[in-house]
């Protein structure tokens, strides 16, 4: 499941260390080219909106097959994509047929025991994670040595190989719901109102994802700008050094379990705060970044980890429906900030940046705070 879902979820950070290269194929504004990023955040929204859903009705690994050979053929069409309006619409579908690990976090929640639900959600997400950041390298050291379209074509490839691997090693899955597609819609405003901790999560989640994807919607831009001049394989190397923060995703899970998830949460958007802070004085310098890098990836995770442990416990028949209300404010969230993060970058800078994330971190805060 960790592997299935670092595989499936670096579909949708591929495109981030070659958006300058991106743009320079089709002959576009920095601005215009980080769309791609927000366009397959949007889709990966839509797909946990109006697919994930569904895993509280339909046979999960069914689900899965289908959607990794949806994804396989998208990325392909991104490999050829002949303008940037085929691109933008192919990462839509890429972002979409990409849910899979939201198919697969809940059925992990629902098979782990109750009193190791958190260390073990942070285990499969630690595969998550971890494929997040390592895409990043994979990605820009492709995109230096071989172009950005050869790693569309490697990502369909890994596509199909993981859908062979799922169709052998990967458990059946019986779903609990019986309603119509309509009802199960409907129950995700049923539980949206009715459970507070869920509302509250979701509020979190999205503002802190927000502040994620600040930085690194403007991280290539900012490295490849005569202010440091570096390629995209440096860009890539960035998320190498984030992955070891990504490491931290089951101790966050068993703090979790143990000290309670509000500690876990609080503790995280204060970290993430600090690294927002050493990158606004110290982001001139590769050190800073690094050290800011580190800490953003491990605050931002550990609150992600502790939201959902906490989103799991509330209504254990409707997990995937839990993770789709809270997933969706999350990606919704993602989607925004990398649309603000490329306006930030554009009108103020690297120092609009950090304003702007710091901002967003902040909100967290005030909302974990709430009642």
């Amino acid at each position: 499941m960790a592997l299935t879902c670092g595989l499936v979820v670096a579909n949708i950070y591929y495109n981030q260390p070659l958006l300058a290269a991106i743009g320079r194929t089709f002959r576009l504004s920095d601005s215009s080219a980080s769309l791609v990023a927000t366009a397959t955040q949007v889709g990966y929204t839509l797909g946990m909106l109006f697919v994930v859903p569904l895993g509280d009705k339909l046979e999960r690994k069914r689900m899965m097959l289908i959607m990794l050979l949806g994804a396989a053929a998208c990325m392909g069409l991104a490999a050829v994509a002949p303008s940037f309006a085929v691109l933008a619409g192919a990462s839509v579908l890429i972002g979409i047929f990409s849910a899979v690990p939201q198919l697969l976090v809940p059925m992990a929640a629902h098979l782990a025991p109750e009193e190791s639900r958190g260390r073990i959600v942070g285990r499969v997400m630690s595969g998550l994670l971890i494929g997040i950041l390592l895409s990043r390298a994979l990605s820009g050291y492709v995109g230096l040595h071989l172009g950005w379209r050869a790693m569309f074509e490697i990502g369909a490839g890994l596509m199909l190989l993981l859908g062979a691997l799922l169709a052998w090693k990967l458990p059946t899955d019986q779903p609990t719901f019986t309603g119509s597609y309509a009802s199960l819609m409907k129950s995700l405003l049923t539980l949206t109102r009715e459970q507070a901790p869920l509302r509250r999560a979701a509020l979190i989640g999205a503002s802190l994802f927000a502040a994620f994807s600040v930085f690194w919607t403007t991280l290539t831009f900012y490295l490849e700008s005569p202010a440091f001049g570096y390629g995209s394989d440096v860009v890539g190397f960035f998320g190498l050094i984030g992955a070891f923060g990504a490491l931290a995703a089951p101790l966050a899970g068993k703090m979790a379990d143990t000290r309670g998830p509000a500690y876990t949460i609080t503790s995280g958007i204060v970290l993430t705060l600090v690294a927002y802070a050493v990158l606004g004085l110290a982001g001139a310098y590769v050190a800073g970044l690094v050290v800011g890098v580190i800490l953003l990836d491990v605050g931002v995770q550990a609150t992600h980890i502790s939201n959902q442990s906490m989103v799991f416990s509330l209504v254990p028949a409707a997990r995937s429906r839990l993770n789709t209300v809270y997933m969706t404010a999350y990606f919704i969230g993602g989607s925004l900030g990398s649309i603000a993060g490329g306006l930030a970058w554009t009108h103020g800078g690297w120092p609009a940046v950090c304003l702007l994330g710091g901002a967003l971190t902040a909100v967290a805060l005030v909302a974990s705070r709430q009642k």
